[in-house]
């Protein structure tokens, strides 16, 4: 059984990726298909409102992250806090706190829910 943290950093460096190439329709995958998505704009249910939401941001965003704390709530249930650093080409980085729940479906391992906060 892999680690909290190597399921994680496996779902978010797929996420990371897809993000930094602006492929909202591909970050939109790595999420379940009733993921509650809350970055900084009113949240949304479902992989369409994940893809709107990236495919809005802006050509070059990337995005750094740091696991700060996981937790196993289940089998197939993984909790993580980070710290997220989105870069762009014409501002300065955003540091937000980032919370996601993976969950496990089949032999993939999806964002089931995503709470971004600038607490």
């Amino acid at each position: 059984m892999s680690t909290e943290t190597d399921i994680l950093t496996a779902v978010l460096d797929d996420w990371r990726s897809a993000v930094g190439a602006h492929e909202p329709q591909r970050v939109a995958t790595y999420f379940t298909e009733d993921a509650i998505f809350q970055g900084l704009h009113p949240y949304s249910v479902g992989r369409e409102g994940v893809a709107e939401y990236y495919g809005s941001q802006p050509l070059g965003l990337t995005a750094d992250y740091e696991i700060l704390q996981t937790r196993r709530l289940a089998d197939d249930l993984v909790l993580g806090y980070l710290s997220v650093g989105f870069g762009f080409t014409d501002r300065p980085a955003l540091t937000v706190n980032l919370s996601v729940v993976v969950r496990r479906v089949g032999e993939s391992w999806l964002i089931a829910h995503y709470q971004v906060s600038r607490l």
